[in-house]
């Protein structure tokens, strides 16, 4: 195995050829090591038998030297095991990585507890302002946080504290915790840093802590937090993007200051909203870098081809990796993973880059760490340049594989080009090469959008100009655009936001031609400046529209088509980001995953609050994407709401578990509690803008339960129906449940059975009206067996046997209350209410229902009126070509309705004679039912 060593490490690696010639025995140490991985336990194994061999018969503990002995021959081993492995090919790229980062935790935990014991020796142990005892948190930054190290790598660390106070005392006098901590900090660094005559363990680099070099060597974290808060940078939050404490112990100091820095640090890096103002700023974070390795290529060419650095590198790879999670970690808490590649698994798993684009950049990112290990083997240097010399470059080439340099180089240029490719797609300037936020400086939209909005005498020239961009009648629209132009909102905006509003309106008018049809284009433009001026003071969606042109376009596009999704896209700006989606039409509507996806989301949110508002994020954004694909023409009405209602199940049933899940009086893990859906949602025929008649159900014996499903219920409907930051979930109608209004929440099931099978009530028109309600009401969340008794109970109910004449007395009478209830004194036809409208089918359907249920199980079935009309007919009752006529007219009064509904109409209305044959046709039919 010597040999072998000799024979692959040593003849590449001229670090290691030295290091075996100054130490005899450690050819076997590195053979023994490298005859499987290198794992952590093996590693502490080695430094516990180093310190033995260092210490003799002596039991004390290490001195500095010693340690600094240890950690050097520790380093050595495991660098020269691990290249071994690698040259070999037994250690991919994870395997490398991982036991070099393993043996920086092990050095750096080793290494502080070595000092940190002599100081309380002197000094006595560091306490808080309670007596507590304090730790001091070691933060790993860059790769060492992500666990990606490199094999000859600096380590990036910053020194936090949990609070100021003083020392206990020992052979000396107290010191502040501040004093502590920093002297513990110089000589960890000294421990790891310091080039003594075995080499070093890991060079360190401080400057990433608060202030810089400027700043206290350690910090505490109400400091941290101050710094974060007053003068946190863009860039210093891509920085803690991996930032992990890797002195972590399991003592209770290091639990509770684990705990307390990453509630600090997880705000900080994470907003709540989707942050798209973060790609320019990574945008000049790379230029700034590419700058920089320019200036150094320039000083010494042959440092020019940068793997690294320079264009399709490695930091390209992960700059388009983590600015997914600085734009969306706020609201996936999947994203808050360190590792590159992980990264790009999920932003794959969410639609956000194609699977083949995750196994581009997967492969790109894997040979160019390999290689930069090879580079790195040669003199154990931290270098990314690609060698000059001939014989360099040979040697290298043998150690990938290749069988000389030009084939290595064919596969790293084909490597770079396609994460060039995609490095482009997300950072490069999006519009004229300026930041993505370039607008027309000439040409009448920038005329429009100028300072001539606040000329009182440029009223006609600026009204002909908005003519010229194709809007016709433009004086409303004028009016609009100089009360925003001129109004304190708009004009108290900060600068590089006010950049960013006006290129946006300028692109916006400009683009007025292209609205379709002509008649839709002022009032697109009037919506959309309303749009703008809701989101001009945050600064992320207005980078959003700026950095993505196609969003802009996306935007006019689904404003043109309707009033109501205008109102709903105003009301949640948020999902602007579901324009962005390309796939977003194209996915199919998986339900589970939804509800599996928002389940994970919401165990990691932080509290209540976040909770709330990441359902109504997720709700919203899947009757936005709901919306697109209706718009687009993709679904029909029938579609539309049987998505809505799907929709509208799993959101209460997540919600459900959720808030059961933190219900301080849960007496069992899972309720014995049931959603019941009416009207609407129970008929799956839920519209955009529809409430939800709920009644909630109960089967539980323990004897608290009629108060604990009370309580619980309160708090359900409070989830549901509140107002947050976020919007609301929905609106909830509960006068369906017993007894209406004076009714109970919540309802025991056998009480829900004896209500609804009270005898001698079968004849009380209000029991009929209870009934009809039965037959458009089906279980939709919570307990199945409950849901399967609540279906026994309505079967039972419809199929009571009913007397035909006084059952149609009852629903005219119904329908004549419910005519009263919503007068039309317009000359419009009310497609709903008015007579020989939508609720004349749906009481002629449910007529025949309670009437005929009894002999014909299909009609117990909830599968909407039409079908029901198509059943009715085959047990004679109407002819196959009454029913398609009726069920036609049905379909028609709802794609008007839809239609009306997202023209933002309350009450859908039409002109008589639109629907004359229909209205005919469910009128001919009632008359000849009830007479």
């Amino acid at each position: 195995m010597t040999d072998a060593i000799h024979l692959s490490s040593a003849a590449f690696s001229h670090y290691a050829s030295r290091a075996l010639a100054s130490r005899p025995e450690l050819a076997a140490r590195v053979a023994a090591l490298a005859a499987g991985p290198v794992t952590r336990e093996r590693i502490e194994a080695r430094f516990d038998a180093l310190s033995s061999e260092v210490r003799g018969a002596a039991a004390a503990a290490l001195t500095d030297d010693q340690l600094k002995k240890v950690l050097r021959q520790l380093r050595t081993e495991v660098f020269c095991a691990v290249m071994e492995r690698d040259l070999a090919f037994n250690a991919d790229v994870a395997e490398v990585t991982g036991t070099m980062t393993d043996l920086a935790e092990v050095a750096i935990q080793r290494a502080l507890a070595v000092v940190t014991a002599d100081l309380e020796a002197l000094y006595g142990e560091p306490r808080g302002s309670e007596g507590e005892r304090l730790a001091l948190g070691v933060v790993g930054m860059g790769k060492l946080g992500g666990r990606e190290l490199n094999v000859s790598s600096d380590i990036d660390l910053i020194f936090v504290y949990e609070d100021d106070g003083e020392t206990a005392g020992g052979e000396r006098a107290p010191i502040a915790t501040q004093e502590f901590f920093t002297r513990a900090g110089k000589r960890l660094i000294a421990a790891l840093n310091d080039v003594t005559a075995d080499g070093y363990v890991f060079r360190v680099d401080m400057r990433l802590r608060p202030n810089g070099d400027a700043g206290p060597l350690a910090c505490s974290l109400g400091m941290l937090e101050e710094y974060f808060y007053v003068q946190g940078r863009e860039w210093e939050r891509y920085a803690w993007i991996k930032g992990r404490l890797v002195s972590e112990g399991q003592s209770a100091s290091a639990r509770r200051l684990a705990q307390q820095l990453d509630a600090i640090v997880k705000p900080f890096v994470y907003r709540r909203y989707l942050d798209f103002g973060v790609i320019s700023a990574i945008r000049a974070l790379h230029l700034q870098i590419r700058q920089e390795a320019q200036r150094r290529a320039s000083m010494r060419p042959e440092k020019a081809d940068d793997i690294k650095l320079g264009r399709g590198g490695i930091r390209e790879i992960e700059f388009s990796a983590q600015v997914f999670q600085l734009i969306r970690g706020g609201q996936d808490a999947d994203f808050r993973v360190r590792p590159t590649l992980a990264v790009l698994r999920h932003a794959t798993a969410r639609g956000l880059i194609a699977p083949s684009v995750c196994a581009e950049l997967t492969e790109a990112y894997r040979f160019l760490r390999r290689l930069e290990h090879r580079l790195q083997y040669r003199n154990d240097a931290q270098t990314h340049a690609m060698p000059v010399d001939p014989d360099e470059r040979a040697a290298l080439a043998k150690t990938m594989g290749f069988v000389d340099y030009a084939a290595l180089m064919t596969m790293l240029d084909g490597h770079r080009e396609k994460v060039e490719r995609q490095f482009d797609q997300i950072f490069a300037d999006k519009v004229n090469g300026h930041g993505g936020c370039a607008a027309p400086d000439d040409g009448a939209a920038a005329w429009v959008w100028s300072s001539a909005l606040a000329d009182d005498s440029a009223g006609e020239a600026l009204e002909a100009r908005l003519a010229d961009l194709g809007l016709a009648e433009p004086a409303e629209l004028l009016a609009r655009l100089r009360a925003i132009w001129q109004s304190p909102r708009y004009q108290g905006l900060p600068e590089h936001s006010r950049q960013r509003f006006d290129s946006v309106a300028k692109r916006a008018l400009d683009a007025a031609r292209t609205i379709d049809p002509p008649e839709r284009r002022t009032a697109t433009l009037a919506r959309f400046f309303d749009l703008l001026e809701t989101v001009g003071r945050r600064g992320a969606y207005l980078a959003l529209l700026c950095e993505y042109p196609h969003a802009l376009d996306r935007v006019l596009s689904v404003l043109g088509a309707s009033r109501w999704a205008a109102g709903y896209l105003i009301r949640h700006p948020q999902l602007l980001d579901e324009l962005l989606d390309d796939e977003v039409i194209a996915s199919p509507f998986d339900w589970p995953e939804f509800k599996r996806t928002l389940r994970t989301r919401l165990v990691a949110a932080d509290g209540a609050e976040h909770q709330m508002d990441l359902l109504r994020h997720a709700h919203q954004a899947e009757v936005f994407r709901i919306l697109l694909i209706d718009l687009a023409g993709k679904l029909s009405v029938e579609h539309v709401s049987d998505r809505l209602s799907e929709l509208a199940d799993a959101v209460l049933d997540v919600t459900m578990e959720t808030v059961w899940a933190q219900f301080a009086r849960r007496h069992r893990e899972v309720p014995r509690f049931a959603v019941i859906a009416y009207g609407k949602l129970g008929g799956k025929e839920l519209g955009y803008a529809s409430d939800l008649d709920l009644i909630f159900l109960y089967d539980d014996p323990d004897e608290a339960a009629p108060d604990i499903y009370a309580t619980f219920t309160r708090r359900l409907i409070t989830w549901l129906t509140m107002a947050t930051g976020a919007g609301t979930l929905f609106d909830v109608d509960l006068r369906l449940r017993p007894n209406g209004e004076s009714g109970l929440l919540v309802t025991d099931l056998d009480a829900f059975r004896r209500y609804q099978l009270r005898e001698g009530d079968a004849a009380n028109t209000a029991w009929v009206w209870e009934h009809q309600a039965l037959t458009r009401a089906r279980f939709c969340a919570g307990d199945e067996e409950i849901g399967k008794a609540f279906d026994a109970i309505r079967q039972q109910v419809l199929t009571m046997p009913r007397e035909a004449a006084l059952l149609a007395k009852d629903i005219v009478e119904m329908r004549q209350r419910v005519e009263d209830g919503h007068p039309n004194r317009s000359e419009l036809f009310d497609l709903k209410h008015d007579r020989g409208g939508m609720v004349d089918i749906e009481f002629l359907v449910q007529y025949w229902v309670l009437l005929h249920a009894a002999r014909d199980p299909e009609l117990v079935r909830n599968t909407g009126n039409i079908a029901l009309l198509r059943e009715v007919s085959r047990l004679g009752i109407m002819s196959a070509e009454e029913a398609d006529t009726v069920g036609a007219a049905y379909r028609t009064y709802r794609k008007l309705q839809h239609r009306l509904r997202l023209d933002g109409m309350e009450k859908a209305r039409v002109e008589p004679q639109r629907v004359e044959a229909e209205r005919a046709a469910v009128l001919a039919l009632w008359k000849r039912v009830f007479g």
